[in-house]
């Protein structure tokens, strides 16, 4: 069994023993190669096309210096230089930042689970063979980091880490500033690409890396575009990877939709984006302010809690909803919960493990 340091990273446990991953060197060849493409983008927009609104260096042509084009080249290098700064930040922050996993004391997952969703075939509760531990809902075992990790989306060889609950957020915003500064690079640099080609008189090397950056910020515009759109649609249906993966869309035979629950995790639109942004609003495209709680229990009543008590007792959700309202309240609060959810709850707890 793995240890567990007494330290903790925002609210999770971390495992001890991956600390070691870094001295793993074979492991870190994609980020090697993401770092020498963050560096090939940032010097091609830098010193083949900023330089050139700003008219240093070999651009700089005799006569009147175009203030027009220097201050639209200030404009776009401080604009460039801050989306490359939080890509940087985030980038970093999902390598060194551990998703968090399951606590020493196995008494406190199991304060967490009493409620659980999420359990075996047989009714029982998810156990995990290689940490010797009980898993909360949403909670994998990665191979790669040989340890369990909560609400596990996917191991990612590009950071070298899974993305996890407590590192998902910058996850996401590393996709956001990424697809941001590749637009830039491909929609202000188009211009910089035509001079180059009209100019019989610019050098081969010029050409040749203006083109290089441009088409690379293209091809990772759409690829990285899509990859994003995908994740902006998990985060809204509040689904993880291995989810939609393993669970949503899993079919049974002569079924329309998979057996499992795409919107048993659902807090409403707002909700959603808050459980993996943060609370705050203005915080939410910054790399900090992780959203609340312990990683381990998602129910949606921690949220929405039901309004009838009996003995002192949280009821659970009956048929008819939470009881978060009507109208745009009852959406804000998880409107998606189906009718008969109460009556599904038990077909869920039959999820895949």
């Amino acid at each position: 069994m793995p240890d567990i340091e007494k330290g903790q990273d925002g609210g999770c446990m971390v495992d001890a023993s991956r600390r070691k991953r870094f001295f793993e060197a074979p492991h870190f060849a994609p980020i090697a190669f993401a770092v020498f493409t963050i560096l090939t983008l940032w010097a091609a927009y830098t010193f083949f096309h900023c330089a050139r609104l700003l008219q240093l260096g070999s651009w700089h042509r005799p006569g009147p210096i175009d203030e027009h084009a220097r201050r639209l080249g200030w404009i776009e290098l401080a604009v460039f230089h801050y989306f490359t700064c939080m890509l940087v930040v985030c980038y970093v922050r999902c390598i060194l930042v551990h998703p968090g996993t399951l606590p020493s004391n196995d008494s406190a997952v199991s304060l967490g689970l009493p409620a659980a969703i999420e359990m075996k075939k047989t009714g029982l509760r998810r156990y995990c063979k290689w940490c010797k531990k009980y898993k909360p809902d949403r909670c994998h075992h990665c191979r790669q980091c040989r340890t369990c990790i909560l609400k596990m989306d996917h191991h990612c060889p590009w950071i070298f880490n899974c993305v996890g609950y407590a590192n998902y957020k910058f996850f996401v915003l590393l996709l956001v500033y990424s697809v941001l500064a590749c637009i830039q690079i491909l929609v202000t640099m188009a211009s910089t690409v035509r001079q180059c080609i009209d100019d019989p008189a610019t050098p081969f090397l010029t050409l040749l890396f203006t083109l290089f950056g441009e088409s690379l910020a293209a091809f990772l515009t759409l690829l990285l575009g899509a990859f994003l759109g995908f994740h902006i649609w998990l985060i809204c249906n509040a689904m993880t990877t291995i989810e939609f993966v393993e669970k949503y869309q899993s079919k049974p035979r002569g079924s329309k939709h998979g057996s499992w629950d795409p919107h048993i995790y659902s807090l409403g639109f707002c909700g959603n984006i808050k459980a993996v942004l943060g609370d705050n609003m203005w915080l939410w495209f910054f790399p900090c302010s992780r959203p609340a709680g312990n990683g381990m229990s998602f129910l949606p009543e921690q949220v929405c809690p039901p309004k009838n008590l009996e003995g002192g007792k949280e009821s659970r959700p009956r048929a008819g909803g939470l009881g978060c309202g009507s109208g745009f309240l009852k959406l804000l609060c998880g409107s998606k919960f189906s009718p008969s959810f109460a009556g599904k709850r038990k077909e869920n707890r039959q999820a895949i493990d």
